[in-house]
């Protein structure tokens, strides 16, 4: 038993709480026993609703907005996505000639821009993305002849 002294109006009692047993307490003032029932506070029960997960965005088409990685039979050279992200912008057009280092799209990804350069020299073929889309990695960007 656990003993505690309590002062209550300038009188002081010597209260002692032994077991409690389905919310009834054995307690002891000034040496005379008593069963105390305690009260059952029900802890309220919260209900939470799991937000659904949203889906893709489409086009007004109905089409997805993500690209693939497109596999083409073109003896091309593929400048491909590093990683998943959305392309910000592509400094290039079709017929324009470009260096191994010349930077040719801008990739956006776990909020960084990555500058996506041509790889290897090489005239534009096609424009495979366009500033706004989502890619995946591996996803053809801009194919060099």
């Amino acid at each position: 038993m656990k003993e505690y002294k309590y002062k209550i109006n300038g009188n002081t009692y010597k209260v002692a709480v032994g077991d409690i047993d389905n919310n009834v307490a054995q307690v002891e003032v000034n040496g005379i026993p008593y069963k105390v029932e305690l009260d059952s506070a029900k802890k309220p029960v919260t209900v939470v609703n799991a937000p659904r997960p949203s889906a893709a965005p489409r086009t007004e088409t109905g089409a997805k907005v993500i690209a693939k990685p497109a596999t083409t039979a073109t003896g091309g050279y593929q400048i491909k996505a590093p990683l998943p992200g959305t392309v910000l912008s592509v400094s290039v057009k079709v017929g324009d000639t470009v260096k191994a280092s010349d930077t040719v799209a801008v990739l956006e990804a776990m909020k960084m821009e990555n500058a996506i350069h041509a790889g290897r020299d090489g005239v534009v073929a096609s424009i495979n993305a366009n500033p706004g889309d989502a890619v995946l990695e591996g996803a053809a960007l801009i194919t060099l002849n």
